[in-house]
């Protein structure tokens, strides 16, 4: 899920670079020779592709994109394996231990370092070099000691979502733009409505992303960084202090939705098409998801608020839909084939176009003509900001979000000071750097 706005405002550019890892995580892979004698370009094979995209884009339209490929690769059948972005988290962690990963599989930035350290994944380098593919027209690629493990397909921003109609009830007319104005907003809602929230926020350990998506972001918001040169910079730093501290006001003042602690990244939606919520920070992605479960719902997307008095250049969370191969895959000629027609420049611009996404290509560009409005106007918005998600590539990114929110739940349960939560969060994760 560290990019950058640059070619003519329409495409997304950015490199993630990893630090190197022991020899002790280095692959036994071979290239792309694959297993057996299934490189066969004459033999019919079937690949397996899990992945959450198919969930989060209008009925079919993933599926057209792979029966389009099957039309151009008449010998290579893509069998679609779709589940929310939650479950397949876990799902894929397991199967990468077990050694079951499908042939093709969807990837986030924080999966790939503990799936390279496995051996899970195969090295798309050698990939590229086999087939002769010239690599300049990716917009990024995610790799470990100099070789490319998975290549954003389509990139998200995360804006701040409004509710129209909970926002106008409780008399506010404009979606906030700065923190003051978001606690006040939020407080403001939760008691204007009984049974409406002014926030949603998913704080719960199991999918851990509440850490990235709801606390850090309003310190990248507002120009900050939990890092520096590389390392964590969590003790006296004021940005990341100030998110923890507004985040914890709303939670403890309950302005946000009851059980933070155990709802997931997928509630934010449900509960925001359901008018339980004013506001939610989320995935560009799922406006899709949003009009097709709400199509009379009337909602406002506008750029995350930053810290009262910041002028500087505002930071968007910034996260993309991954993907790679199993380093176990018998076809893994075929398997670049498809992860190749998905990056070609019609096939990248028609899928982040359908996405509400910004394409992986550098060459692509989103079509705005018929797209939901909200999708042009988040696209201004990104145009204006620097994006960022300092979680892509680190070392056990899912651990490292993870001990975050499980001292931060201490601190809203009123056990420990903002202070003594980031000096033992900034100690774990020295362990894993």
């Amino acid at each position: 899920m560290s990019k950058e706005a640059r070619t003519s405002g329409r495409r997304v550019r950015w490199m993630i670079s990893a630090a190197a890892v022991t020899a002790t995580a280095a692959l036994a892979l071979t290239g792309c020779s694959g297993g057996g004698g299934g490189n066969s370009a004459n033999q019919n094979v079937t690949l397996t592709f899990s992945q959450w995209w198919a969930p989060e884009m209008p009925t079919g339209a993933l599926q057209g994109i792979v029966d389009s490929f099957h039309k151009e690769h008449p010998k290579i059948t893509i069998k679609l394996i779709s589940a929310p972005f939650p479950s397949l988290q876990t799902q894929t962690i397991s199967e990468a231990a077990s050694g079951t990963l499908p042939d093709i599989v969807g990837l986030d930035g924080s999966w790939v370092n503990p799936l390279y350290k496995q051996g899970a994944l195969l090295n798309l380098t050698d990939a590229m070099k086999s087939a002769k593919y010239d690599d300049s027209q990716l917009a990024s690629q995610v790799a470990f000691k100099g070789s490319t493990y998975m290549i954003p397909v389509v990139n998200f921003v995360y804006p701040l979502f409004t509710n129209d109609a909970v926002l106008a009830k409780a008399g506010i007319t404009a979606p906030p733009t700065t923190w003051s104005q978001f606690t006040a907003d939020a407080k403001k809602i939760s008691q204007t409505e009984s049974g409406v929230k002014g926030w949603v926020v998913p704080l719960g350990t199991t999918n851990p992303n509440g850490a990235q998506n709801d606390i850090l972001s309003w310190a990248w918001a507002s120009g900050g960084s939990m890092l520096s040169n590389g390392e964590p910079n969590l003790t006296n730093n004021p940005d990341v202090q100030g998110a923890v501290d507004m985040v914890k006001d709303l939670v403890t003042s309950n302005a946000v939705l009851p059980g933070a602690n155990s709802l997931q990244e997928t509630d934010k939606v449900t509960n925001f098409i359901n008018g339980r919520v004013g506001m939610m920070v989320d995935s560009l992605a799922h406006v899709t998801t949003i009009t097709k479960g709400a199509p009379n719902l009337k909602f406002t997307v506008s750029a995350q608020p930053v810290k009262d008095g910041y002028t500087g250049t505002k930071g968007m969370l910034t996260a993309s839909w991954g993907i790679g191969v199993s380093a176990k895959t018998k076809y893994p000629t075929q398997a670049w084939q498809f992860i190749q027609y998905l990056m070609s420049k019609d096939t990248n611009s028609k899928l982040s176009t359908l996405a509400n996404g910004f394409p992986g290509n550098k060459t692509s560009a989103p079509d705005f003509s018929g797209a939901d409005p909200h999708f042009k106007t988040a696209f201004g918005i990104y145009q204006q900001a620097k994006p960022v998600n300092e979680f892509t590539g680190l070392p056990a990114a899912d651990q490292l979000m993870t001990s975050f929110l499980t001292e931060f739940q201490k601190v809203t349960a009123g056990q420990e000071s903002t202070s003594t939560m980031l000096q033992n969060v900034q100690a774990q994760w020295k362990k894993q750097f």
